[in-house]
């Protein structure tokens, strides 16, 4: 049975959002984008990122959602703003019963890169080598795939190692 997971890499401007599913092992690009929200009041901004991200949802039925969290670099408002426009994203899941899945920027990049410090080039350079895409994805929606893939590999690897502790276990 294929498993599909949406990643979402939010922010109050531009939303990333990617699709894969999980088909006998193997994973396949579904789509990805941006929502794009510009020039109005942060209460419109939220709305559109919750109506755009419970559209996709209602398009492509995922099964789960992987999330990037939010973390406070130098701008506390920016920060504060992200976690207002993650929300929006978290409810749009919510409200189609979806598991929720949250990752930091390191884990995220780790997972797909190697490293937890990789940069937007290398991030889009590993998600269409290993989405196999024609081209470079958009930085926002290459780190929402990222996002998923992230997902995916964590389950996959704790999914693994759970029937590893079965097999030992008395």
């Amino acid at each position: 049975m294929a498993q599909r997971i949406l990643g979402i890499d939010p922010g109050s401007r531009i939303t990333g959002f990617g699709v894969i599913e999980i088909v006998q092992g193997q994973v396949v690009y579904v789509t990805s984008g941006c929502i794009r929200v510009q020039g109005k009041a942060l209460p419109e901004r939220l709305k559109s990122i919750f109506d755009s991200v419970s559209e996709i949802v209602a398009d492509y039925c995922p099964d789960q959602m992987a999330i990037e969290q939010v973390f406070v670099k130098n701008n506390i408002d920016s920060a504060l703003k992200l976690g207002q426009a993650r929300g929006a994203a978290i409810c749009a899941g919510m409200t189609r019963d979806l598991d929720v899945f949250e990752y930091t920027p390191t884990q995220i990049k780790k997972a797909v890169v190697g490293k937890g410090h990789a940069d937007k080039a290398q991030m889009q350079f590993m998600v269409r080598a290993v989405l196999k895409l024609p081209g470079l994805p958009q930085e926002d929606a290459a780190d929402a795939l990222a996002c998923a893939l992230c997902h995916h590999h964590t389950h996959e690897t704790l999914g693994q190692y759970s029937q590893q502790l079965k097999e030992v276990s008395p």
